[in-house]
């Protein structure tokens, strides 16, 4: 007979190198506006999905879309920006 043994120990285990780095968490916040406009993008769908689409919930999800789109534009000029002001040889 074999005997089932939990794993507790190994799935809740934490260590130091479980956790985010600096350099990681710096990169989180400085996504931080794409992620919140992302966030506002899917509630805007998810209220026209949730009953006839109108006027109002068009112009909501086409305001969020162009929101998404800008910040996407904000992020890839300043990791541009970052990438040439480091001095790539």
């Amino acid at each position: 007979m074999s005997h089932i043994v939990t794993v507790q120990e190994a799935v809740t285990a934490f260590a130091d190198w479980n956790e985010p780095t600096d350099a990681e968490l710096d990169a989180i916040e400085s996504e931080m506006p794409l992620i919140l406009a992302d966030v506002d993008l899917i509630d805007a769908q998810i209220i026209a999905m949730d009953h006839t689409p109108n006027e109002v919930d068009t112009r909501r999800v086409r305001r969020a879309l162009a929101r998404v789109l800008t910040e996407w534009r904000t992020l890839a000029n300043r990791t541009a920006d970052e990438m040439a002001a480091g001095g790539a040889a």
